[in-house]
């Protein structure tokens, strides 16, 4: 999938946003989360508030968006990048684990923050969603015209599974009282490896995008035949079927 280079007005909205999200982590390091007001952060990024509001519906999204920026917009690009015959499942895990382990230093430091509040990991959890519209695009692209509903469904999914998946990684760290800890912002710490909670989570819906692949694999070739597959010759001369060494008689 090929996607045009972006015009100068979505630059500057681009731009912008990095602005505002740059800003909004600045001063939450600076200052602590709690102390950081919409109006500061849009000070600091040279807009008004009504500009600020265009972008995030909160200090918390700007904050997390640091963290988490277009990385939807890579996950989706990644799967376009796989080669075509690749498994569309593999595709998307490793496009998933990929980007979610593509980080640095600065967004380590982030994420530790964001691990103290509980609006912050709230938001954090929250931009899973975000994998769904341009997954399901991509998806759609691979299944053809047979699969439009099919990849929202399946992009859904994969949204949700990302989601459990933080969930089981940002835990308290206390199991005794883990749950109690969860719900009133005590410190969460990541547990366990990110990328085994990720694949974990993701494995259950490998035979649905199997199926589907299957499925549209049958509509373009009614033969049924996949890839390296040829036809069986006693059924290729089959009534009704024109071969393609025969002439069409017209009538």
């Amino acid at each position: 999938m090929t996607t045009p280079p972006p015009g100068l007005r979505e630059r500057k909205k681009q731009a912008t946003r990095e602005a505002l999200r740059e800003a909004a982590l600045r001063l939450a390091f600076e200052r602590g989360p709690d102390q950081v007001r919409v109006e500061d952060i849009a000070e600091a990024a040279g807009v008004s508030p009504r500009t600020y509001n265009n972008y995030f519906a909160s200090r918390e999204q700007a904050i997390v968006s640091a963290v988490t920026a277009d990385r939807e917009a890579r996950i989706a690009a990644a799967v376009a990048a796989r080669p075509a015959g690749a498994r569309l499942a593999d595709a998307v895990t490793e496009a998933v684990v990929e980007q979610y382990m593509n980080t640095g230093e600065h967004e380590h430091e982030a994420l530790l923050l964001i691990t103290t509040q509980t609006a912050l990991r709230d938001a954090f959890l929250d931009t899973a969603a975000g994998i769904e519209p341009p997954l399901t695009a991509v998806i759609a692209e691979r299944l053809a015209d047979a699969g439009a509903h099919t990849a929202r469904v399946l992009a859904a999914s994969v949204a949700a599974a990302v989601r459990i998946a933080l969930e089981g990684w940002l835990q308290p760290t206390g199991r005794a009282e883990a749950a109690e800890s969860f719900g009133a912002g005590g410190l969460v710490v990541p547990s366990g490896s990110l990328p085994d909670q990720l694949r974990a989570a993701l494995a259950p819906l490998a035979p649905a995008f199997d199926a589907a692949e299957r499925r549209t694999s049958r509509e373009v070739d009614p033969t049924g035949a996949s890839a390296g597959q040829t036809v069986d010759p006693e059924h290729a001369d089959a009534p009704g079927r024109h071969h393609p060494s025969q002439p069409i008689q017209r009538r």
